[in-house]
């Protein structure tokens, strides 16, 4: 749900990405242009080579875009300084992948605590344990959780350091059914809860039923974007 309607947060204009392989240029985006608005939770879909991950790269700071402009706060992230585009990386966005890259040797409560480190304003570890329904694992090491366990700890993880915009890369991907929607659950609960963006990409077009708006990705363009009037529940996805 949109809690403050069409507020932008986010702005990507013209963005393309090319990568050299040899002596060939593959063309990932080809001039991608849309906006992101504060408090709406966002479907990227498209299909495996689409240039949904690349987006998600560029506009997480990850990756550098070949030509456009990302634009949050009046200033390019392409184009700020490696000391800006860390801060912007530290305390702007969170990551939630399809693995989850936990710390093995980390309790979950520690992997936690290690991310809330990263920002001044960070949210407590032990309520956010409670709030991904892990309150009585936070002792537990990775090797002593299944995988959807892993999962919710890892967006605790991304949640802790209190960001203003949560972007996760295929999250359910190595999921079951089950344990997908749980997953959808806690981060359609952080959207609301906190009033934060969250924007997901998946190849699953029954994630974007739950979507504010839904951007769809073909051959490195935006195909459309569709409003979501009355987004469901995760519990009602169609997979």
């Amino acid at each position: 749900m949109v809690q403050n309607s069409r507020e932008t947060v986010l702005k990507v204009e013209g963005v393309t990405k090319d990568y050299k392989m040899g002596e060939v240029t593959v063309q990932a985006l080809r001039g991608v242009d849309f906006e992101v608005y504060r408090g709406e939770f966002m479907v990227i879909l498209g299909p495996s080579g689409s240039g949904k991950s690349t987006v998600l790269n560029i506009i997480g700071g990850i990756d550098q875009p070949t030509g456009g402009q990302i634009i949050y706060k009046g200033k390019d992230i392409g184009k700020i300084s490696e000391k800006e585009l860390t801060r912007y990386r530290r305390s702007t966005v969170g990551f939630v992948f399809q693995f989850y890259n936990l710390i093995p040797n980390l309790t979950a409560k520690e992997n936690i605590l290690l991310a809330s480190e990263l920002s001044s304003n960070a949210l407590s570890a032990s309520e956010l344990l409670d709030d991904v329904g892990l309150g009585d694992r936070g002792d537990h090491f990775p090797s002593q959780m299944s995988g959807g366990q892993q999962q919710r700890v890892a967006i605790a993880r991304a949640v802790a350091k209190n960001p203003e915009i949560l972007l996760c890369d295929e999250p359910t991907g190595a999921l079951d059914f089950s344990t997908g929607i749980q997953v959808l659950k806690i981060l359609r609960d952080f959207n609301i809860k906190h009033n934060k963006t969250v924007v997901i990409i998946t190849h699953n077009a029954g994630i974007g039923e739950m979507g504010d708006r839904v951007l769809y990705i073909k051959d490195g363009l935006v195909d459309h974007i569709a409003v979501n009037d009355n987004p469901c529940d995760p519990e009602e996805v169609r997979w």
